[in-house]
Order: structure tokens, then C-alpha cells, then sequence
């Protein structure tokens, strides 16, 4: 029986430096219209993505508004203290890997189609997100 409980706590010992290795995947979803708030979101999500989280980014409402091609001054704007813009940001992401989608109802509401986004940008699947929010091995940032 002792061989058996070492035989275990050994396995538990080896697998936990692996599993604490494992970087969890990041959802960030940006819903404010503040446009510090949209930009402190992306800064943020830069930072997890840098520590090698994968990544997603949800933008429903005002926080859609980032991903258009026609964006508002608010997300293309650039701000303090380095003269970053939301929108930006987020291209930066998209080029670094970030899954970037709207709301799924997000360009109906909208009155638009596919089109009106930036390239990078999809159109979100709502059984495949909330699988994704809903993992374990998943941490959600809302804005």
C-alpha cells in the first residue's frame, strides 16, 4: 500500500511543474465605449499574450465599434501616455495571434455585414465562445 501512496504522490509531484507551465487561454471581452478603458483592455490582454496566454477577444457593443473599418475617433484616437489607440492595439494583437470576433449579433444591430470589419476581425459563434469562456482551463476578462 506504501508503494502504492509513493507511487502516486510521485506522479502528483511530476505532473504539477507541467500543468503550472501551462499558460491558461484568455478571453477578453470589451464592451465599454470608454475609450481608456477599451485601450487599458488591450494594453492588458498584450501583457497576458506576451506571457504566452492564447487569446480571444470578444467585442460586443460599443467595444465592436474597435473592430470597424469606419471606427469612431474614440478607438482609432491615439492617447497617453504613448499615443497608442484602442483599434490599434488591437491590430497589434491580431498580428500576434490573437482570435479576434464580434458579438454574433453584434453587425445585424449594427445594420452591417462581414464586410464592415477590419481584416483579422470575425464574427463570433455563440456555442464555440461560451465553450471557450466556459473551460476550465480559461480566464475571462471582461471590460
Amino acid at each position: 500500500m506504501k508503494k502504492i501512496l509513493a507511487g502516486a504522490a510521485l506522479s502528483v509531484t511530476l505532473a504539477m511543474p507541467v500543468l503550472a507551465d501551462s499558460p491558461k487561454n484568455l478571453v477578453t471581452i470589451v464592451t465599454a465605449d470608454e475609450p481608456q478603458v477599451q485601450l487599458m483592455s488591450m494594453v492588458l490582454t498584450h501583457q497576458a499574450m506576451a506571457k504566452g496566454h492564447p487569446t480571444r477577444i470578444l467585442l460586443c457593443g460599443p467595444g465592436g465599434d474597435l473592430a470597424l473599418k469606419h471606427a469612431p475617433d474614440s478607438a482609432t484616437a491615439p492617447q497617453p501616455p504613448k499615443g497608442a489607440s484602442p483599434q490599434g492595439l488591437l491590430q497589434a494583437a491580431i498580428k500576434k495571434g490573437a482570435t479576434v470576433e464580434v458579438c454574433a449579433i453584434y453587425l445585424p444591430g449594427k445594420g452591417a455585414d462581414a464586410t464592415a470589419l477590419i481584416d483579422g476581425v470575425g464574427v463570433a459563434k455563440p456555442p464555440a465562445m461560451a465553450a471557450a469562456m466556459a473551460a476550465d482551463d480559461t480566464i475571462v476578462w471582461p471590460f
